[in-house]
């Protein structure tokens, strides 16, 4: 059964930073896609960011780049996103995703709570 665990979410100030992590249990990541979304409340869902499981190719949603950086460590089976210089508008619960042997996101982790307070 493959489960996804996030973790590292809290309470920052703004312009702080935090990092959250996304543990896969039950598969390799491996050659695979994974990415971090984040739903606000009364907002839909929204892409943050992906990442192949090669590291070589990113993605980033324009309200983040160049502040949210994606990372991937196959030998944990564990994807990363640092975010920095948060703003309030990023306050949101942040999902992790994995398209194992899939072209989309077939895998959903539970999602991590994060407040950026003004």
């Amino acid at each position: 059964q493959v489960q996804l665990v996030e973790s590292g979410g809290g309470l920052v100030q703004a312009g702080g930073s935090l990092s959250l992590s996304c543990t896969v249990s039950g598969r390799s990541i491996s050659s695979n896609a994974l990415g971090w979304f984040r739903q606000a409340p009364g907002k839909e869902r929204e892409f943050v960011a992906a990442i192949s499981a090669s590291g070589g190719v990113t993605r980033y949603a324009d309200s983040v780049k160049g502040r949210f950086t994606i990372t991937v460590d196959t030998a944990k089976n564990t994807v990363y996103l640092q975010m920095n210089n948060l703003k309030p508008e990023d306050t949101a619960v942040y999902i992790c995703a994995a398209a194992l042997d899939s072209r989309s996101y077939n895998y959903w982790g539970q999602g991590t709570q994060v407040t950026v307070s003004s």
